[in-house]
């Protein structure tokens, strides 16, 4: 199966984004990069090099539904006269904005997060929402953990491994043992786990954390000796990468409790104390957010620390 990774420019400050050719019958892209004309114009060029069109583009597969990673994907669907579309029904992204629902205010607010604040990071990500184009029910199929994308080269397996967002997917060719990984595992960057929804119950958040790292055990059970992730270079020695995972999630396990005053502490209270030079810079500041509220969760699911809810907030105590 020849797997062909092109890296595509993106507005954000993680840098380039890597898409992957599928060249074989059916000709299958995974992610697709976000909608901004620098990123369709090196796509476009890069695919040519390799003798393929957007219109000879016969699947788009994505690994999730960030802006970076399926943002032109209707653009290329239209352009192949409908080639279809497959994402996780656990994702989002692509059918509205962050934190565009009332939903996503009321979880940040149940973190302490200031109406104030929620009300510039939506504005901010309604900005961001408009690199991808959003797909209706029906302009997307399914994929389901274990399914077989089928080649004439052979197959990929599909793996749910939700952390970063719930519905990120990732493909194995077990023939070699080489994963496709998005942004679950990458080279040198620990992906982060997004605060979302439950997608059960979306008045509960989603336990990133906890996900992720089942999904790091998963990957790490098919003895990888390749992966492809969706920003950096490829990753040969996934062994390494797992052990500073953990010990990196386990280092912050131990600041984030240390953290927590006498009298308790919010979510958005430990995130300006973790990242007091993020906190207030645009994107970071979500992202330090999520990061705050995903190892607070994970701390109180493994008994660390308790908590309770005071006027609709949730207060974290050590024990």
């Amino acid at each position: 199966m020849k797997i062909i990774p092109l890296s595509i420019p993106t507005p954000f400050y993680v840098g380039d984004v890597n898409i992957y050719l599928i060249k074989e019958d059916p000709l299958t892209l995974i992610d697709a990069g976000p909608k901004t004309a620098e990123a369709a114009k090196v796509l476009r060029e890069k695919l040519r090099r390799e003798g393929v069109d957007f219109a000879d583009i016969r699947r788009i597969v994505l690994t999730h539904a960030h802006e970076d990673h399926c943002g032109l994907a209707r653009q290329i669907r239209d352009e192949a006269k409908n080639a279809e579309i497959l994402v996780h029904n656990w994702e989002t992204g692509h059918l509205f904005g962050r934190l565009a629902r009332e939903e996503h205010r009321k979880l940040m607010i149940r973190a302490g997060v200031p109406e104030t604040v929620f009300d510039e990071m939506q504005a901010m990500y309604a900005e961001i929402s408009l690199l991808t184009d959003a797909l209706s029910d029906g302009e997307f199929s399914q994929l389901n953990d274990e399914q077989e994308i089928e080649f004439s080269g052979g197959m990929l397996k599909v793996l749910h491994t939700p952390g970063h967002t719930p519905g990120s997917c990732s493909f194995l060719r077990e023939a070699n043992r080489t994963i496709i990984v998005g942004d679950c595992v990458l080279k040198r960057i620990t992906p982060n786990p997004i605060v979302a929804p439950d997608p059960f119950d979306a008045n509960r958040r989603f336990k990133s954390l906890g996900e992720y790292l089942v999904s790091l055990a998963k990957i790490r059970s098919y003895s990888p000796t390749l992966i492809y992730g969706g920003h950096g270079e490829p990753i040969t020695d996934f062994e390494e990468i797992f052990n500073r995972y953990v010990r990196s999630i386990d280092e912050r396990q131990r600041n984030v409790i240390s953290l927590i005053s006498k009298n308790g502490a919010t979510a958005f209270d430990i995130a300006q104390k973790l990242f007091p030079n993020s906190i207030n810079s645009d994107v970071h500041r979500f992202l330090a957010i999520s990061e705050s509220i995903a190892h607070l969760d994970y701390a109180e699911q493994t008994g660390k620390i308790t908590v309770e809810f005071k006027d609709g907030v949730e207060i974290y105590r050590k024990l």
